[in-house]
């Protein structure tokens, strides 16, 4: 029974009380870049296509999970393309949320080594709130008699910045321009159900060799919107003979974090990143805990020959 309210309780105040809601959170957003600036499209040089899982709040029935695909490949030495799927869900399917998207990248370099993208991205927003899929959903409890919103599509387009040379890179970007409102409309009366706003993503990071085997690379990321807590998220990472990867990550004020990836070949790495809520919610009994993992294979094209591991 504890359970079964603790996802009510989740559910109702995610799509029914929320001034502002962010944007699904990865904790290895190190290998997931494309997915908030859209100008880190083709910057690779290579043909990519990454997958990632991230299970939210183990033990935590209808707790959220997020799945994510996107490939980015250049097609010229200055223009790169992509496309973009997103799906998070919360209540065990009872509020789903699917973005897909477009992506174009333009790509100025500025030294022998410094390269300045500009990316823009559009697409749209698929809405799912059924609230059947409540485990044992009782009526009663959704007193403002908020209805189910079946696959509402919303259009948005988003734009960034990134530049980077072969040890710093830094971005700056907006993946959706747009605010939509999702809503009941019952009787006289109009319920607001979910508003997406603005979100605003910094990303920085730089490589140090600290001898010809290991790399060291520190990283930021700010990610901030109206009406929520700025989300900072630090990280270090080392990488070992361009094989081996282990580091330590912290979002301030929510979790700490593990992440350990392996660069199985030329074309194939894996990674893996444990968080531990280090809020109230995280010393609960029944949360284990939050896990990802995730999956990059890279092709070389006719503008990179030779695929060398390479640390962002």
């Amino acid at each position: 029974m504890k359970k079964i309210y603790i996802t009510l309780l989740l559910t109702l105040t995610s799509i029914g009380g929320l001034i502002a809601q962010q944007d699904a959170q990865y904790t290895q957003y190190m290998y997931n870049t494309m997915s908030v600036n859209p100008a880190y499209a083709g910057s690779r040089g290579v043909f990519s296509i990454t997958g990632l899982h991230r299970s939210q709040w183990v033990g935590l029935d209808g707790a959220p999970t997020t799945q994510t695909l996107s490939f980015n490949t250049p097609v010229s030495k200055r223009v790169g393309v992509g496309l973009s799927i997103v799906n998070d869900e919360i209540g065990n399917g009872t509020n789903q949320d699917t973005y897909f998207d477009a992506v174009f990248s333009y790509t100025i370099p500025t030294s022998d080594s410094g390269k300045l993208s500009f990316g823009l991205k559009a697409g749209g927003h698929l809405l799912n709130i059924d609230f059947n899929k409540l485990r044992n959903y009782n009526p009663a409890l959704n007193p403002a008699g908020y209805q189910d919103i079946d696959r509402k599509f919303s259009p948005n387009f988003g734009a960034g910045i990134y530049y980077h040379t072969d040890k710093f890179y830094a971005g700056l970007s907006v993946p959706n321009f747009l605010k939509t409102e999702h809503f009941d409309s019952s009787g006289q009366s109009t319920t607001g159900l979910a508003q997406e706003r603005l979100n605003l993503y910094f990303i920085t990071g730089y490589v140090f060799d600290l001898n010809p085997d290991l790399k060291f690379k520190p990283t930021v990321l700010l990610k901030g919107v109206q009406g929520a807590p700025l989300q900072v998220d630090l990280s270090a990472n080392f990488m070992l003979h361009n094989k081996f990867t282990l580091g330590a990550a912290y979002r301030w004020d929510a979790a700490l974090s593990a992440l350990v990836g392996f660069q199985i070949s030329d074309q194939f790495m894996v990674g893996l990143a444990y968080d531990k809520e280090t809020t109230e919610l995280g010393n609960t009994a029944f949360n284990d805990g939050s896990f990802e993992v995730m999956l990059r294979y890279e092709l070389k094209t006719k503008y990179k020959k030779v695929i060398t591991p390479r640390f962002f």
